[in-house]
C-alpha cells in the first residue's frame, strides 16, 4: 500500500480523491477535539483503500475539502468503512447536512462474529491482524501544528489496518451467512435523523427523579435553552449548566432571578446577568409536558408488572444462552426494551419477532413466554429444554 505525504493543499486533495474514486470501498477515520467546544473541531481526516492511504489536514490554510466531502456523501458506488464511526459520521453530517452512504462499521460487524458488545479498535486489530498498536499518540493534541511524523503514522495506521481487516471480515460474514444481519444496523448508522440534534428532545438525555408534567415541562424548556446557549457560544453543555443543576431547577424552580445566586452549580453573578435572565425566561415560558411525551412510570417498561419483570429476566437469560451458542453479541440479537415488551404480552412491531432475529432467537423467546421451553443444566452448562413441541 502506498502511503501518501500529508495532504495540506486543495490540488493534492483533488488528485488523491480522483485516485481513489474508483475503489469498491474506503476506510475512513478522523481525529478531532471537543473537550472545550460544543461542535467537534475536526483536526485530521484519514482515508485508505486497498492501494493508497493518506492523512488530510482540514486545518490547512485555504484547503478546499469539497472533493473529499463529495466522495463521502454523494458517491454511492463506494462503501465507506468506519470503526465505531458514530462521531466521525456526526462530524461529516455537521459539515454537509448528509451522512456517508452506504456505510459499514466494523465494530458492529464484529458483533455478528463474536460476543463482544463494543470491541475496541486495538482489540480488533490484534484479533484480525495479530498486531499490537502503539497507543502513545492516541491522546495527543491533534489541533496543534505542525503534526509530527509519529502522530501522522499513528493516524494513518487506523485506516491502513481497517482496509486490511474489512475484506477479511466481509468474507467471514458471507461464509457464515450473517451479512444480512447487519443491514438494518448499518442503515440506522447512516440515517441523518440519528445525528440531527433537536433542542426539543435534549431533555431526554437528562436523568430526572420527577414524573410530574410541570417539572418535566420545565426540564424540556431548560434543556432546549441550554442547547441553544451552548451552540451559540460553542461551549460544551456542561460549561453552561450541568445536568443535575438543570434537573434541580426544573423540580424546584426559583421564584425570582435573584434566587439564582443561591442555586448550587450556578455562579452568584447569574442573579443579575443576561444569561440568568434568559434562564428565568425559559422557566416562565415552560408548558406542561404533553401526555404523549410523558415517560413511562415503570422502570421495567410499560405494563410489565412484577410477574412480567420475572419473565423479562428469563428472556434475558435465554438471550445470554443463545448469544453464547451463536457466538454473537446479545445486543445485536435483541434489545432489553424488546424483551420487556414481549414479557408484557406485546409482540407486535418489535424487531426480534421479524426476519433473522426471529429465526435465531425470537421463535425460542416466544416458546419460552408461552411455556413450550424451559431451562436445564447439562454437562455443567445452562441450556434450553423443550417442554412441548415448539411453535411453527
Amino acid at each position: 500500500m502506498k502511503i501518501h505525504p500529508l495532504i495540506d493543499s486543495s490540488a493534492a486533495l483533488a488528485d488523491f480523491c480522483a485516485l481513489i474514486s474508483g475503489s469498491d470501498f474506503i476506510a475512513v477515520d478522523t481525529e478531532f477535539m471537543r473537550e472545550n467546544t460544543f461542535w467537534p473541531e475536526l483536526c485530521l481526516i484519514q482515508i485508505a483503500d486497498q492501494n493508497h492511504a493518506a492523512a488530510i489536514d482540514p486545518m490547512a490554510k485555504g484547503i478546499d475539502l469539497s472533493p473529499l466531502l463529495d466522495l463521502l456523501v454523494n458517491n454511492e458506488d463506494i462503501l465507506k468503512v468506519f470503526h465505531a464511526g458514530g462521531q466521525d459520521v456526526e462530524i461529516i453530517f455537521n459539515m454537509t447536512g448528509k451522512t456517508p452512504h452506504p456505510i459499514f462499521d466494523t465494530q458492529v460487524g464484529q458483533m455478528a462474529l463474536g460476543q463482544a458488545e463494543q470491541v475496541g479498535y486495538s482489540n480488533l486489530v490484534d484479533a484480525w491482524l495479530g498486531i499490537t498498536l502503539d497507543k502513545g499518540a492516541r491522546f495527543t493534541d491533534w489541533s496543534r501544528r505542525p503534526l509530527d511524523k509519529r502522530q501522522i503514522d499513528y493516524a494513518i495506521g487506523d485506516v491502513t489496518h481497517l482496509a486490511k481487516i474489512f475484506p477479511m471480515m466481509l468474507d467471514k460474514l458471507v461464509k457464515t451467512g450473517r451479512g444480512h444481519w447487519l443491514d438494518e444496523e448499518m442503515e440506522r448508522l447512516a440515517d441523518p435523523d440519528h445525528y440531527r440534534a433537536d433542542p426539543d428532545r435534549a431533555w431526554l438525555r437528562i436523568k430526572s427523579p420527577s414524573r410530574k408534567p410541570d417539572a418535566l415541562g420545565r426540564l424540556k424548556a431548560l434543556a432546549a435553552w441550554r442547547e441553544n446557549e451552548a451552540r451559540s457560544k460553542n461551549l460544551p453543555r456542561g460549561r453552561i449548566v450541568k445536568d443535575e443543576t438543570l434537573a434541580d431547577l426544573a423540580a424546584n424552580p426559583p421564584k425570582s432571578q435573584d434566587a439564582l445566586g443561591n442555586v448550587r452549580g450556578l455562579s452568584a453573578t447569574w442573579k443579575g446577568n443576561d444569561i440568568g435572565g434568559r434562564l428565568m425566561a425559559a422557566i416562565a415560558n415552560a408548558k406542561l409536558l404533553p401526555k404523549d411525551e410523558m415517560p413511562d412510570r415503570s422502570p421495567r417498561g410499560p405494563g410489565l408488572g412484577k410477574e412480567g419483570a420475572l419473565v423479562a429476566d428469563l428472556l434475558k437469560l435465554l438471550l445470554k444462552i443463545r448469544s453464547r451458542e451463536l457466538n454473537a453479541a446479545a445486543r445485536l440479537i435483541a434489545r432489553s426494551d424488546d424483551l420487556e415488551a414481549l414479557a408484557a404480552g406485546r409482540d407486535e412491531d418489535i424487531s426480534l419477532m421479524k426476519g433473522w432475529r426471529f429465526e435465531v432467537f425470537g421463535r425460542s423467546a416466544l416458546d419460552l413466554v408461552e411455556g413450550r421451553v424451559g431451562f436445564a443444566v447439562r454437562d455443567g452448562k445452562l441450556v434450553m429444554s423443550e417442554i412441548e413441541a415448539p411453535s411453527a
